[in-house]
């Protein structure tokens, strides 16, 4: 443990390097998203063939996540960090080159398997550098992700305004990422918390990391449900006007941005325990608001719960799994990830059928249930 705590720069400098990282990976996902559109036109996809290419981008993902972790494991979270820090913004810029549909499909699946290896390697930095401080900071940097959201679909709109090609875009957003990289990388962190010692690479997860895994699910299906279907509850459900339609979406992100900023005090004064059993209850209240009484204002007041609930689950999650007395952080990460990951990809073609079968309006009611899982999961888990 002293090797680990001897880091050649201060705990600032390295949280400030860290947390970029983690803009660069919530600036370069935002910047694609926001041009998803110029590129369907371009090559004349279909809603139906827009949403076969996309699930590349999920496949990578998980395709990724045993490797990601053997990879982080075996050579050090710095020096992942640094190759898909470099590459991933650099892959986007392949995006902006594609000319045929399976062009996209391929870099689609490249984009999401770095930005996989990228997740799991800077959160790697980030339980390491919680450890130095001693109490949780892992929200924060997940704040700055969604701060980075906010940031790419600011610039991506700026972009389209001044009629901008997706490549040239891009390449805008690599070059910045690029300077980023070259000021601070320096002062990230040089050694991982229980870096070499005997921890299995391959194993069994335990009790404790299987619920910890099933927490992340049920809150990534309720983020999953909100990223793909909010818009569409206002739109069908709620009967907004056109203009108000994205109102959902955005009234979740920013309370969602808003309350990985407070989370880490949240949890210093409630704990690890009470904070991901009242985000349980939130995220359910939240849902059932909306469902109850789909008018503009209780939809919007119940989306935002929605975005509190969620805020802090995920960061401690992440936290609690980085500090396994059984595997090394990057592999415990990786674990968590593929569990709860499941959940983000099988949530919102879950409310698809449930809506077909039934209606939108029932299918949210039902994510409300798993979204109260999240307490209920938390309180059967040791911390």
């Amino acid at each position: 443990m002293e090797s680990f705590l001897v880091q050649p720069v201060s705990k600032r400098a390295a949280r400030l390097s860290i947390g970029s990282f983690f803009f660069i990976a919530g600036l370069c996902f935002a910047s694609w998203a926001s041009r998803i559109p110029d590129i369907v036109s371009k090559l004349g996809l279909s809603e139906g063939g827009l949403g076969a290419v996309l699930f590349a981008l999920p496949v990578g993902l998980m395709v990724s996540l045993p490797f990601s972790g053997w990879l982080v494991h075996h050579f050090g979270s710095r020096k992942m960090v640094l190759l898909s820090a470099v590459l991933y913004p650099l892959i986007l810029c392949n995006i902006g080159l594609v000319q045929e549909t399976w062009q996209l499909v391929a870099v689609l699946f490249v984009f999401g398997l770095m930005g996989n290896l990228f997740n799991i390697a800077v959160n790697t930095q980030a339980v390491s550098l919680e450890a130095l401080y001693g109490r949780s900071i892992m929200a924060s940097f997940h704040g700055i992700w969604s701060l980075a959201g906010f940031t790419g679909a600011a610039i991506g709109t700026l972009m389209i305004n001044f009629h901008l090609t997706p490549f040239v875009h891009f390449c805008i957003i690599t070059g910045a990422a690029y300077l980023l990289i070259t000021l601070l990388y320096r002062n990230s962190l040089r050694k991982d918390i229980n870096a070499g010692d005997d921890r299995p690479l391959f194993a069994k997860p335990d009790a404790t990391l299987l619920k910890l895994g099933l927490i992340a699910m049920c809150c990534m299906v309720c983020e999953g449900a909100m990223f793909d279907w909010s818009g569409v509850y206002f739109q069908k459900v709620v009967e907004a006007p056109k203009g108000l339609i994205p109102l959902g979406y955005t009234a979740f992100m920013s309370t969602m941005a808003g309350g990985r900023f407070a989370g880490d005090k949240l949890v210093m004064r409630l704990g690890t325990l009470r904070l991901l059993q009242v985000s349980g209850l939130v995220i359910a209240t939240g849902l059932i608001i909306a469902v109850a009484f789909p008018a503009i204002v209780t939809a919007t007041i119940g989306f935002m719960l929605v975005g509190i609930g969620v805020s802090s689950v995920v960061p401690l999650v992440y936290g609690v799994a980085g500090k396994s007395t059984v595997f090394s952080p990057g592999v415990a990460l990786a674990a968590v990830s593929t569990i709860g990951y499941l959940g983000f990809l099988a949530g919102p073609p879950m409310i698809g059928f449930i809506a077909h079968a039934a209606s939108l309006r029932w299918s949210l009611g039902l994510i409300a249930v798993l979204g109260f899982m999240t307490t209920i999961i938390s309180t059967k888990t040791r911390f």
